[in-house]
């Protein structure tokens, strides 16, 4: 069984890091489109807690989460979570 790997996008919310197919940013149209139809189908999940949406996490289960995290913070975190313990020592 694969391990699973969490990543936090901020307040506290958890993500499975396996589930992750992208970290986009909300401005662009498509993006938007996105999360429209994601809300009608009922597949959103905010994680915002009010405040501004500044990433969205698409998952391979087409879930679409928003995160106040910028989409760089988030990256950082999931790749500060993937190196192995020897390796992120040396740095």
């Amino acid at each position: 069984m694969p391990e699973i790997k969490l990543v936090n996008i901020g307040f506290g919310n958890i993500v499975s890091a396996n589930r992750i197919v992208a970290i986009v940013s909300p401005e662009s149209a498509p993006i938007k489109r996105i999360i429209t139809e994601a809300r009608d189908k009922g597949v959103l999940i905010d994680a915002t807690y009010g405040r501004r949406t500044r990433a969205v996490v698409i998952t391979d289960s087409d879930h679409v989460i928003l995160s106040a995290v910028q989409p760089e913070t988030v990256a950082h975190r999931l790749t500060s979570r993937e190196a192995p313990p020897e390796e992120a020592g040396e740095e």
